[in-house]
């Protein structure tokens, strides 16, 4: 077990808090700033709506305001765009609860209009409340076309939580956009390319087996006696959970066959990777439909009567995600094209001897979108700095489509924790644009917050 012990040791985020006190001191708290995400941003012919952020430093003690004033070039309010809340005199006023550092308001184009590219809207933070300063960030251009952003720093939205922050952040460099979800609001992902594989959340270390039954009325926790649905440090586990290295071939949910009786009904544990609370075993099965989508059948394991849910095949995404705490479809990952990396918690491998691996569950993972087509490399500092790198370089770097090519190879969680200073990573994004990428810090140890990791990342080369 000595592969196994040094495992624990090295993963385990370990350290003393020192705390110290003066009565006749008070350190002051730095300013709180009020900004922008990023200085721009697209929308592009395929997106009706977009949700504009503005973030704080840190929360506020008590409910702030901030004042935004909006001035739109080749676009009528109310025809062409409307906003929520509602402008007034070209101004919107958001409010910030107490115990919150961000705020938002959702921009919606209207359909059915003509646009030619040129067409944008510019919002400034005019004014806050509560000594609430305004940062670098204070203006924001938001362009009604498709944008390829030159670069910009964003710090993720990975939620409370912590070293089990709650959600993943899915990022698109290109527009300057991220969107955070949590890692729990999906259990089934429906592939929607030429198979029919259907992918159990490995965010939350959800593990499935199949039973030989395909009346789903017919399967009761009898059908787990003798049967394992609970993930350990073994290898024969990673018979229980989806390829860890992405591969929609290999899930625990086999290809669903057009030959009904070909398909058995499984057992799914939601899992509890991450902190996430346990849930109920599911019963479920899946059949393809004559609308060339899929029907789902699911109740809870000891259920005499099934729900059933029809999933049609979206072309605009990679996967459409269904929850057993929804009748319907849940929103979750962009647009297949929308995003670049996505940072999370979510099960992975690891060494448990020098000659096997098990199941092991990370935080702070970076995955890239290889199902796109987007490859990254990692590019050590003592070949080449962050700052110097560039087109020049690119020739240099061998692009890797693995999706953990970033994985946790980025951050230290003993020894010197934080951010690894001597990389950074190269990312070509799906159409072709080549991003140079570095973490800036992710705990409190390197300056920053765990679950908030600040990353900055610059265009090196734009598509052809």
């Amino acid at each position: 077990m000595k592969y196994f012990s040094q495992l624990l040791g090295a993963l385990l985020l370990g350290g003393a808090l020192v705390v110290s006190s003066c009565k006749d001191t008070e350190i002051a708290l730095p300013d709180n700033l009020a900004q922008f995400e990023a200085t721009q941003q697209g929308i592009d012919a395929a997106t009706t709506e977009s949700v504009i952020k503005v973030k704080l430093s840190r929360a506020v003690e008590s409910a702030t305001s901030v004042t935004l004033q909006l001035a739109a070039t080749g676009l009528t309010y109310g025809t062409e765009f409307t906003t929520e809340p509602a402008a007034s005199n070209n101004q919107i006023t958001l409010q910030i609860p107490a115990g919150s550092s961000e705020t938002s308001f959702k921009l919606t184009k209207k359909a059915g209009i003509f646009l030619s590219g040129s067409e944008s809207l510019a919002v400034k933070i005019a004014s806050t409340t509560n000594s609430i300063l305004v940062g670098i960030n204070a203006e924001l251009t938001v362009k009604f076309t498709a944008i390829v952003s030159d670069g910009s720093t964003l710090k993720l939205n990975g939620g409370t939580g912590g070293s089990s922050a709650v959600n993943s952040v899915w990022v698109d460099f290109s527009n300057n956009s991220q969107t955070a979800v949590a890692r729990a609001a999906w259990d089934l992902g429906f592939y929607t390319g030429n198979t029919f594989s259907v992918k159990i959340n490995n965010l939350t270390a959800a593990t499935a087996i199949a039973t030989t039954k395909t009346d789903i009325n017919q399967v009761s926790s009898a059908d787990t006696v003798g049967k394992n649905l609970t993930l350990g440090y073994e290898t024969a586990h990673f018979a229980l959970v989806d390829d860890v290295t992405g591969d929609i071939s290999k899930t625990v949910i086999a290809a669903v066959s057009a030959t009904d009786a070909d398909n058995k009904v499984y057992i799914l544990n939601r899992g509890t990777g991450g902190a996430i609370a346990k849930k109920d075993l599911i019963k479920l099965r899946v059949l393809r439909n004559a609308s060339g989508g899929y029907t789902l059948q699911y109740a809870k394991l000891n259920e005499t009567s099934y729900q059933t849910m029809t999933i049609a095949k979206d072309a605009s995404l990679q996967f459409v995600y269904t929850s057993f705490d929804s009748t319907s479809p849940v929103s979750v990952e962009p647009a297949k094209e929308k995003w670049d990396i996505q940072w999370t918690g979510a099960l992975y491998k690891t060494a448990l001897s020098a000659t096997a691996d098990i199941p092991y569950y990370f935080s702070d993972q970076v995955f890239i979108n290889h199902l796109a087509g987007v490859q990254a490399a990692e590019v050590l500092t003592s070949t080449v700095s962050y700052d110097a790198f560039a087109e020049s370089n690119i020739s240099t770097v061998t692009f890797s489509n693995n999706r953990s090519i970033i994985g946790a190879n980025w951050r230290a969680t003993t020894g010197t924790v934080g951010v690894k200073t001597d990389r950074f990573y190269v990312v070509k994004d799906a159409t072709g644009n080549v991003y140079k990428l570095k973490f800036l810090n992710f705990t409190s140890a390197d300056g920053g917050e765990r679950g908030y990791p600040n990353i900055e990342y610059k265009l090196v080369k734009k598509a052809q």
